[in-house]
């Protein structure tokens, strides 16, 4: 996976999680919190999600094959998906029934200091794990808000880490609420309720990362900043005249295609028409290096054509027929 891919954040996290977790089971066997069994649970669930993106990343690097010619640069993106479905599973269903049964049958918590260390514990080490994903995030994200670089983001490690550890911290902030109360009022439902919190929280950020990347497996553009540098990469003015229309599609994060249909002047001959896509790849290139696979196609330009509007099944995901002749 290339650094791009945030493999130092996802390691970062998984090694804390492993140790969050096991001194969170911990926790629970000595005290009875259910807060704590469903933290542990997360905890296991995220350590479980950050060694999926790992072999994500992994199986991604394959060479391409006869069978997928386009290589496995996808396989990311449905490890992500993956661990939206653990997410929302294991943790966010496992954390909403614990909580359920503990205000159901509530209990005094036994021991109060071991939740109470763990969870200061989990904390500092969660608050680690978060500022090493917002620091490789920083590398990417340039002048977009975080909600932007969340939604737009095409390497999907960095969004989902970022999003496990915003649920983790203000998850152990749950716990540490409902724990606190329940010693305070001697009332073990606050114990419950905190739990339940947990599990709507987890159910949330599992929707949020379930719906980002299904777009991305269904196949993103680029974005508009690389679409633009495409562009101006294609026409020299010369040659090629102009772009009749274009696709752009995401075959991984950091491997894009680029089809086009060119302009060209009618009296260039075949040799002047090959020469100038040969020019317009390298320029394409270039400008944006994940552009990896381009296919263009030279045409005459016609105005009359173009204002009879863009043939939609001629090139599916077309234009609509008022951006025509772009």
């Amino acid at each position: 996976m290339s650094a791009s891919g945030g493999t130092k954040a996802i390691v970062a996290a998984l090694a804390a999680n492993l140790a969050i977790a096991a001194s969170k089971f911990v926790a629970f066997a000595f005290s009875g919190s259910s807060s704590m069994l469903a933290e542990g649970v997360h905890s296991l669930a995220d350590s479980g999600n950050q060694a999926l993106l790992l072999v994500g990343g992994k199986k991604a690097q394959r060479e391409a094959t006869p069978q997928h010619p386009f290589g496995y640069g996808r396989e990311r993106y449905i490890y992500a998906f993956l661990v939206s479905i653990i997410l929302f599973s294991v943790g966010g269903m496992f954390a909403l029934y614990e909580g359920y049964e503990k205000i159901k049958h509530p209990h005094e918590i036994e021991h109060w200091y071991w939740p109470v260390g763990v969870l200061v514990f989990a904390i500092i080490a969660e608050t680690f794990s978060f500022r090493t994903a917002i620091k490789e995030s920083n590398a990417l994200r340039g002048r977009k808000s975080w909600k932007e670089f969340v939604r737009h983001a095409k390497a999907p490690e960095l969004p989902v880490v970022l999003l496990e550890d915003l649920g983790a911290l203000v998850g152990l902030v749950l716990a540490l609420g409902g724990v606190g109360l329940a010693l305070l009022t001697g009332d073990g439902v606050w114990d419950g309720i905190g739990t339940v919190c947990i599990g709507i929280l987890l159910v949330l950020i599992a929707v949020v990362l379930a719906i980002e990347t299904k777009s991305l497996l269904l196949g993103e553009s680029a974005g508009v900043e690389e679409v633009t540098k495409i562009e101006a990469a294609i026409v020299d003015g010369d040659t090629v005249t102009r772009i009749i229309h274009m696709r752009t599609l995401h075959l991984g994060p950091e491997e894009l295609l680029v089809a086009a249909k060119i302009a060209v002047r009618h009296e260039d001959t075949a040799a002047e028409v090959a020469s100038a896509i040969d020019a317009a790849e390298s320029r394409i290139r270039e400008a944006v290096p994940i552009a990896r696979v381009i296919y263009l196609e030279p045409d005459i330009y016609s105005e009359a054509e173009a204002a009879k509007g863009a043939d939609r099944e001629a090139t599916p995901g077309g234009p609509a027929p008022h951006d025509a002749g772009h």
